[in-house]
């Protein structure tokens, strides 16, 4: 059985006297794709956030990549990592081009003027602009870019640092329908691809989970409803446990939608 990229088990994490995750035990596997749903402060990204080392635990064991929290280099490993968001896209400067976003990526920075990049590197960031549907973008500056093609240079970065595991904090947030459903179509195919990265998507809506995913875990209250695949895991009785409202689940041709019962 392959090794977890992502594990965490007896995750708390208490702010002051608030208790934001409560025992949550979760393992990411090669190949798998998981969305995570909850409605607003159920503690998604927070628990994201944790199990990818960008914020610390109250308790707990957390794995990532094969090392384990306190006996490896936070830095190190949590930059191996690819991250698609609004709030990354924001600790990029807007004069700094598409390219240089992408192959800073090699390094692990945000810009290029304390590393060496080679002509096989600029090769390879020209090509996953490309893959993502942004040749001819690179020297455009980042600020200059809508909020769909900033999403889409965030994917091209993330393949260029051949991170195994991707994590989409919201990348659907801000995007009209085109622009959401062009990212979800990318992210689809990114999850059919056998050699593509695991990803981790976070969510409020069934809407956005891409038909090539494999796994669910629902969140309510900072403690796991549910988790496991999607196919038996995620539905009309878990979405309303987690919303805490009665909810008709719908699935067709591959992609779920869910309305209130009246």
């Amino acid at each position: 059985m392959s090794q977890p990229l992502l594990s965490v088990s007896g995750l708390s994490v208490w702010r002051g006297e608030r208790r934001l995750l409560s025992d949550v035990t979760w393992a990411v596997l090669p190949g798998e794709h998981w969305v995570v749903l909850g409605a607003n402060g159920s503690g998604k990204t927070t628990l994201v956030r944790v199990a990818t080392w960008w914020d610390r635990p109250s308790a707990g064991e957390l794995t990532l990549l094969g090392h384990r929290l306190g006996r490896a280099d936070v830095r190190t490993v949590r930059t191996q990592v690819g991250f698609v968001s609004v709030a990354f896209a924001d600790k990029i400067r807007p004069g700094v081009t598409a390219h240089d976003v992408v192959v800073s990526a090699r390094h692990g920075a945000l810009e290029t003027w304390w590393h060496h990049y080679t002509a096989d590197d600029h090769a390879r960031a020209g090509a996953a602009l490309a893959a993502m549907g942004m040749a001819g973008f690179g020297e455009r500056t980042f600020g200059s870019l809508s909020s769909g093609e900033r999403q889409r240079v965030l994917l091209a970065r993330a393949l260029m640092a051949d991170a195994p595991l991707i994590v989409l904090d919201e990348p659907s947030a801000g995007l009209d329908l085109g622009g959401r459903e062009d990212l979800l179509g990318r992210l689809d195919r990114l999850a059919a691809d056998p050699a593509g990265p695991a990803q981790v998507l976070i969510t409020h809506h069934t809407e956005e989970i891409p038909p090539s995913f494999t796994h669910a875990l629902l969140i309510r209250n900072g403690r796991v409803s549910v988790a496991g695949p999607i196919d038996v895991v995620l539905t009309a009785r878990s979405l309303s446990d987690t919303f805490g409202l009665s909810l008709h689940l719908e699935r067709r041709d591959g992609r779920f939608t869910a309305w209130a019962t009246t």
